[in-house]
């Protein structure tokens, strides 16, 4: 308990799966926690669940694509709390599409928006807070589709591919800065969350027949089908000075998806 002990935390994206877990862990853990979305009763859930067990927490509604949003979000920050050390760009869409012909430019830019420019965006405002307080750990959320290619997916690999560099290239910067903040990936396998329910991969139908369980058998080694909290326990290490020597790095969990 408590690795990240009054560290400041901002979580997008916190208001179910993959985000919730991380915005309890790091409450569980010492931190004070801002949980964003645009899902406010569930986001709203969240923070009284960490409240109610002893944690602090607030709920901020956020769109990550709006730039005055976040300037928003951070002005928010610093009126209750004076600092932030911790961001988890978490954040994210992920659109199907029978083939990169057959997809939407509306979809298209849609997904780039959220899953791109709120990275960008979040980077762009948290890290000049973060040099007032000498530092901080930036864990930028990307997929095993970051690393490689996937059909029917390939615009949302797209955008994870792009979170991976982003987050290379300005943990080069801010390491040749000394300003003391760290950047990392984050490449979830096959996890069980409320994202595969969002594809629409059947969008004629209004149904998805996402098997999860199927998927899992599939690809990952042992079958195994991930946890929310698996990939929250990835954060929290990236979010603790234990990993005070990793930035740039890619940090995959995928029970040897990749392998």
């Amino acid at each position: 308990m408590g690795r990240v002990q009054d560290k400041v935390a901002l979580v997008t994206g916190g208001a179910m799966g993959i985000g919730k877990a991380c915005a309890m862990t790091l409450a569980r853990e010492g931190a004070r926690v801002l949980v964003t979305d645009v899902q406010d009763a569930d986001g709203k859930a969240v923070v009284e669940e960490i409240n109610a067990s002893g944690g602090e927490a607030r709920y901020s509604h956020h769109d990550v694509t709006q730039e005055q949003q976040w300037q928003s979000v951070i002005a928010e920050v610093l009126a209750a709390y004076d600092r932030l050390d911790l961001l988890v760009n978490n954040a994210g869409i992920a659109i199907a599409a029978a083939s990169i012909t057959e997809m939407s430019l509306e979809d298209f830019q849609r997904q780039n928006a959220v899953n791109l420019d709120g990275v960008f965006l979040g980077m762009k405002y948290c890290i000049p807070v973060m040099v007032e307080n000498g530092g901080g750990s930036i864990i930028n959320m990307s997929s095993v589709a970051g690393l490689k290619g996937s059909a029917n997916l390939a615009a949302y690999s797209m955008t994870k591919g792009g979170v991976r560099l982003l987050s290379k290239s300005v943990a080069i910067e801010c390491a040749q800065a000394g300003n003391g903040i760290r950047v990392n990936s984050v490449h979830p396998g096959i996890i069980d969350t409320a994202i595969w329910d969002k594809m629409m991969l059947n969008p004629d139908s209004g149904a998805n027949t996402v098997d999860r369980d199927g998927i899992a058998m599939a690809m990952v080694p042992g079958a195994k089908l991930g946890s929310p909290q698996d990939i929250a326990n990835g954060v929290l290490h990236l979010a603790s000075d234990d990993s005070s020597y990793m930035t740039g790095m890619e940090f995959v969990i995928d029970h040897g998806l990749t392998a």
